[in-house]
C-alpha cells in the first residue's frame, strides 16, 4: 500500500538556511553564548517568515563550532514561531542517524508546522560524527546509500517489510505520526563530484546541490547529470535546488572586503584551511556562484544563475563566522524585500515570454 506522492513547488522558491556556525566574531572576537546563537536562529526565521521567504532551514554538523546538532529541535520551535514559511533540513546527516527515527521526527515537525517540514538527506560533508556516534568511516558510502533507500521507502508505504546491512530488519512496520499529507519532500543532499547526483536521478529523488565557489558551470555537469538519468530511468522531471554563500552591500567591492574574514574564518574552523583568496575575489563575477555583491549585481548573478541551472529553490547560507545579528538581519531584510521580489517577478516574466 502506498501513500501520496510528496508535492514539490514548481515556482521558483527563495530562502536562507544554517549550518549552526558557532565561531567568535571574525571581526571582533567576541563570541555569543550557545543559548542566544540557537535563540537568534529561530529569530531568523521567524524575520524570514514576515517578510515572505519561501524557505527556512537548519542543519546538523556534530563537531566543535556548530550548535544545531539537534536540528530537528531547533526546527520545531521554529515551527510554533512560525505561519507560512517552508521549514527543512539542511542537511540532516543521515549516514549517522536512524531513518525510522528521523522520518519520525520530521513526521512530527510536520504536523507541528501544519504541513511545513521537509528532510534534505546528507552523506556527511564532515566526518567528525562517525566516531561520535558509533559508525565506521570506511561504510560511507553503504551507509547512506542503504539508509536513503530507506528512508524514501518509509515516504511511500504505509506498511514496511525491509531488510539491510547496517540496521535491524523491518517487519509489517507502521510508522507514526503520519505527515499532514500522508508523504512529506525529501531531497538528497549533494555535493562535490556529480556521482551523487547520478544516483539521485537514478533513484528518482529530488537533489539539492551545495555550490561554496568556483565557476557556475562546473556544477552544471551535475545538474544536468541529474536531469539525464532521472529521464533515463522514467523520473520525469524533478526539481533541482541550489545552495549558496550569500553577502550583500551597496558597493560591491565592500561586500567581498567585509564578507571574506567570515568565510575564511568558517573554513579554518570547520576544515582547518582558509579559504583561498584568489578565489575568493573572483566571486563578484556573474559567473561565480557565491552570491556576493550589490543588491543590483546579485539580483543580475541570480538570473544567470536561474538561465544556467533552471532550478525550481535557491537557499542562501549568510549566518558564518559569527556574523553580528543586526547585520544577519540586515541581510534577511535585503533578500526579503529587495532581492527576492525582483528575481521572482523576472523569472515570471521570462517564462510567459518562452510560452
Amino acid at each position: 500500500m502506498t501513500k501520496k506522492k510528496p508535492v514539490y513547488e514548481t515556482d521558483f522558491e527563495i530562502g536562507i538556511y544554517t549550518l549552526g556556525d558557532y565561531t567568535p566574531n571574525a571581526i571582533t572576537g567576541e563570541i555569543i553564548s550557545e543559548q542566544q546563537r540557537i535563540e537568534e536562529i529561530i529569530e531568523a526565521a521567524k524575520l524570514a517568515d514576515s517578510l515572505g521567504l519561501d524557505l527556512f532551514g537548519v542543519g546538523e554538523s556534530h563537531q566543535e563550532n556548530f550548535i544545531s546538532q539537534s536540528h530537528a529541535l531547533i526546527l520545531a520551535a521554529i515551527a510554533r514561531e512560525t505561519k507560512d514559511i517552508k521549514l527543512l533540513s539542511t542537511a540532516t546527516v543521515l549516514s549517522v542517524s536512524d531513518p525510522v527515527r528521523v522520518y519520525e521526527d520530521f513526521t512530527t515537525l510536520d504536523l507541528l508546522s501544519n504541513g511545513r517540514a521537509e528532510i534534505v538527506a546528507g552523506r556527511a560533508s564532515r566526518v567528525g560524527a562517525f566516531d561520535l556516534l558509533g559508525y565506521n568511516l570506511s561504510d560511507y558510502e553503504a551507509l547512506y546509500e542503504e539508509k536513503l533507500d530507506l528512508l524514501k521507502r518509509l515516504n511511500e508505504e504505509k506498511v514496511i517489510n525491509w531488510k539491510g546491512k547496517y540496521r535491524a530488519e523491518l517487519k509489517d512496520a507502521v510508522l507514526h505520526p503520519t505527515p499532514l499529507n500522508e508523504s512529506i519532500p525529501i531531497w538528497r543532499a549533494v555535493g562535490g563530484p556529480a556521482a551523487s547526483a547520478v544516483k539521485a536521478g537514478i533513484m528518482g529523488i529530488p537533489m539539492i546541490l551545495a555550490t561554496l565557489g568556483g565557476p557556475a558551470s562546473h556544477f552544471k555537469q551535475s545538474v544536468d547529470a541529474f536531469r539525464g538519468y532521472a529521464e533515463h530511468y522514467g523520473h520525469g522531471e524533478l526539481p533541482v535546488g541550489i545552495t549558496a554563500l550569500f553577502h550583500a552591500q551597496a558597493d560591491p567591492k565592500d561586500a567581498l572586503k567585509s564578507f571574506y574574514p567570515h568565510v575564511d574564518l568558517t573554513f579554518k574552523a570547520a576544515n582547518g584551511t582558509s579559504f583561498d583568496k584568489r578565489l575568493f575575489s573572483e566571486q563578484l563575477d556573474k559567473r561565480a556562484v557565491m552570491i556576493v555583491g550589490s543588491p543590483e549585481s546579485i539580483i543580475e548573478k541570480i538570473l544567470y544563475h536561474h538561465e544556467l541551472f533552471n532550478h525550481q529553490r535557491l537557499l542562501l547560507q549568510l549566518d558564518i563566522g559569527g556574523l553580528d545579528f543586526e547585520e544577519v538581519k540586515n541581510q534577511i531584510r535585503l533578500i526579503g524585500e529587495v532581492i527576492a521580489p525582483a528575481v521572482k517577478k523576472a523569472i515570471k516574466e521570462r517564462a510567459s515570454n518562452n510560452v
